[in-house]
């Protein structure tokens, strides 16, 4: 069986000032993060986790801090922590959201980050034709925009053809 992994870099430090409380939990749990000064370097070697599993208590308070501030963080952790049944810990599943909303909060509410970029690396244990490639995504105020190796290279052919086709229409003489 081949083993299909992510590894994904956030580019841009992320200043601690610019997240909420909520914001740099989660995200330190769905990327590994390490401090940069007044920022964090976000990053995995595996892939950005759909699922994280942590202390209500935690949350809570991360939550609570993060209350003033408008963020898709606290709307979609409010969801969950009312299903939640459970007094000690939770599981949150991020597969029916994505981690460049987040990010996008975080770009919105910054004095300094005009975006943020991600580049992801796909890699599998195999030799698999559909286990290598990756792609780069640009976070902006306005935008999430997500290029990958194959979408690269289908511009590249749509170009090569289009420029056959202007060959073939092209005067001669």
């Amino acid at each position: 069986m081949a083993d299909y992994f992510s590894p994904t870099v956030i580019q841009q430090p992320i200043p601690i000032a610019d997240m909420t409380p909520l914001e740099r939990l989660v995200l330190s749990l769905i990327f590994d993060a390490e401090p940069d000064g007044e920022a964090v370097y976000f990053h995995t070697a595996l892939g950005p986790s759909d699922a994280i599993r942590l202390s209500i208590d935690e949350l809570r308070a991360a939550f609570d801090a993060s209350a003033a501030i408008d963020s898709s963080a606290s709307a979609y952790i409010a969801e969950r922590m009312v299903a939640s049944t459970d007094d000690t810990e939770i599981e949150i599943d991020f597969s029916g959201t994505s981690w460049e909303f987040l990010f996008q909060d975080i770009v919105r509410r910054s004095s300094t980050l005009r975006y943020v970029t991600a580049v992801t690396s796909f890699t599998c244990s195999k030799m698999r034709p559909d286990g290598f490639g990756g792609m780069a995504v640009l976070i902006t105020v306005d935008a999430i925009l997500g290029k990958s190796t194959n979408d690269i290279l289908e511009d590249f052919l749509a170009e090569m053809d289009g420029d056959a086709a202007e060959q073939r229409l092209a005067p001669v003489g």
